[in-house]
């Protein structure tokens, strides 16, 4: 060993340094989304938030807290944020895919974690990703508390990464929402979703990108957009619109079931909140199909089950209401800029779906 120098973590792919300026950049996106409830900054080993909180402007306090807790990724749409080079907006989507799956329980998002895993330390592709959750969080009215940033030189491509979110929420016990008082006669809301959201890409990247053999700056005519834009748009957060509705009706159970419509379409997801006595029955005309998929289907020639299970087909989450207030919780949700249809209804049956 004389005269040379023994190796150092640079050396295996990570500099420290580096490593701790990303961190100093993320600080101000986690602390943006802050309230007096997050107790201890950023940066430690774990963070800590309080459940109930007695100053006046913040008020929450509650009597039988349950906690909700959630976890989901990106997946292979980070492909084409990668092709495109453009990052900040899969954060949201990430935040997206935990918070709408928390709201189903009627639970509030309280905060959020998440876990970036990356190839090289690139401070400023890290910090375009987490400005995408932190606006994600802003959106979803939950503070992102701290997370994981892993340089993992032998596991990723150069300019490959993955990611990871983590969002806790709370409900009052005796208002958790979950399709038990779900009954025959019930109305089935549909809320629109802004395109494929974070599900499908395996097969409609393969559509488009291998089979169709496009590029992501391709103009696509019938979408207004290039294809990449398209693809990226971002999931839709529905937390403060729903939050609304549920807040508004304190003490009838109106709102039976909610659903997020993610991997396995309307066909696998609103079966999971159903009774055993239960199904529901869809109206196929009953709501404004984006282009995408029908761009998509045309494209890759796939068959109508299979749109079904594999996309939202643009609905991106239901309501499952009391056939009294259907029209006035869709009036609310439409102020709040939600489109939404009465797209079916619940029906006698087995849990499942029947398209009509």
């Amino acid at each position: 060993m004389s005269g040379k120098s023994g190796l150092t973590y640079r050396d295996a792919g990570l500099d420290l340094d580096v490593y701790e300026q990303t961190l100093e950049m993320l600080r101000p996106l986690a602390v943006r989304t802050h309230t007096p409830r997050v107790l201890d900054g950023f940066g430690g080993f774990a963070s800590l938030f309080s459940l109930d909180y007695n100053a006046r402007l913040f008020a929450k306090n509650y009597r039988h807290p349950v906690l909700v807790a959630c976890a989901d990724g990106v997946g292979t749409k980070l492909k084409v944020a990668m092709m495109m080079n453009k990052h900040d907006t899969v954060g949201i989507d990430l935040v997206a895919m935990s918070v709408n799956d928390c709201l189903c329980t009627g639970g509030e998002p309280l905060f959020f974690l998440d876990y970036l895993a990356m190839q090289r330390d690139d401070p400023t592709l890290a910090r375009e990703i987490v400005k995408g959750i932190s606006d994600g969080c802003m959106e979803a009215e939950c503070a992102l508390v701290g997370g994981e940033t892993a340089i993992l030189p032998d596991f990723y491509q150069p300019g490959e990464y993955d990611l990871a979110g983590f969002c806790v929420g709370v409900v009052e016990r005796h208002r958790i929402v979950n399709g038990k008082s779900i009954r025959p006669g019930d109305i089935v809301l549909g809320l629109a979703s802004t395109g494929l959201h974070s599900n499908g890409y395996s097969l409609a990247r393969k559509i488009v990108f291998e089979h169709a053999r496009l590029s992501v700056d391709k103009y696509v005519p019938e979408l207004r957009m290039t294809v990449g834009q398209a693809l990226l748009e971002p999931t839709r957060i529905y937390v403060r619109p729903v939050k609304r509705v549920l807040q508004y009706y304190q003490v009838k159970r109106v709102i039976r079931g909610m659903a997020h419509i993610t991997g396995g379409g309307l066909v696998d997801n609103i079966p999971r909140i159903l009774p055993s006595h239960c199904e529901v029955v869809i109206r196929r005309e009953s709501w404004p199909e984006p282009p995408i998929f029908t761009w998509l289907q045309q494209l890759g020639n796939v068959p109508e089950a299979e749109m079904d299970r594999v996309f939202n087909r643009g609905i991106g989450f239901v309501m499952i209401v009391s056939p009294y207030y259907a029209e006035s919780i869709q009036r609310q949700l439409l102020e709040d800029r939600v489109p939404t249809y009465i797209i079916g209804e619940v029906r006698p049956g087995e849990p499942r779906v029947v398209f009509v």
